[in-house]
């Protein structure tokens, strides 16, 4: 009798084996899906923050071109630090980093100074257990910001092209002589370039 009972506590104890274990993987599983959603929504979050600073170093760049361009006014230089020059888009670069992620840009808003860009990754989470995983694709927005590096002071002695105002910028002052130019500040010496605002989701 002691013998048939336990085979008989086994017997019992069996089912029980088999759904914890099924529990066990099914949290396995979910766990999955949840780190697999997650790694979707930082790969759209870098491709946002790529695109955006793509975009915003593209207008930086033409901002101290255009410096470049007007060394010899002073009177113009203001206008060009604060962005108030007709600069061209630069969405495009926004696409190229975008596309270099897997994903693609859904907005692109010039500003001032800066840019923010929406993406949407081009594959989606995939397949898991948790129901419309495989449609779910990860969007995510960020803005890039540019900030002036420099100031200046505009007298009476700069008028004309004889005299240039200092140019104080965070890491150096420039002296700048209108009769040799050939040491001039680069555009990552005139503008910062940084992350503002940045967001991801799943959809």
């Amino acid at each position: 009798m002691t013998r048939l009972s336990r085979y008989d506590d086994t017997g019992q104890a069996f089912p029980i084996y088999i759904t914890v274990v099924a529990g066990l993987l099914f949290l396995a599983f979910a766990y999955l899906a949840v780190g697999q959603a997650g790694a979707t929504r930082n790969e759209a979050q870098t491709a946002a923050d790529a695109a955006a600073l793509a975009a915003a170093q593209d207008l930086r760049d033409q901002l101290a071109g255009q410096w470049l361009e007007n060394v010899l006014d002073p009177d113009s230089w203001q206008g060009i630090f604060d962005g108030n020059v007709g600069a061209a888009n630069s969405c495009w670069r926004a696409d190229q980093l975008a596309a270099q992620n897997d994903a693609r840009v859904t907005g692109c808003d010039p500003e001032l100074l800066g840019y923010t860009v929406g993406i949407e990754t081009t594959e989606p989470v995939g397949d898991t257990i948790v129901p419309g995983t495989e449609d779910m694709y990860a969007t995510a927005t960020a803005t890039a910001v540019i900030e002036p590096r420099c100031s200046f002071e505009l007298t009476g002695e700069d008028a004309g092209d004889d005299v240039l105002p200092d140019l104080d910028c965070k890491d150096r002052d420039w002296d700048l002589d209108p009769d040799d130019l050939d040491i001039l500040p680069a555009p990552e010496d005139l503008f910062d370039v940084h992350l503002a605002d940045s967001q991801a989701n799943d959809e």
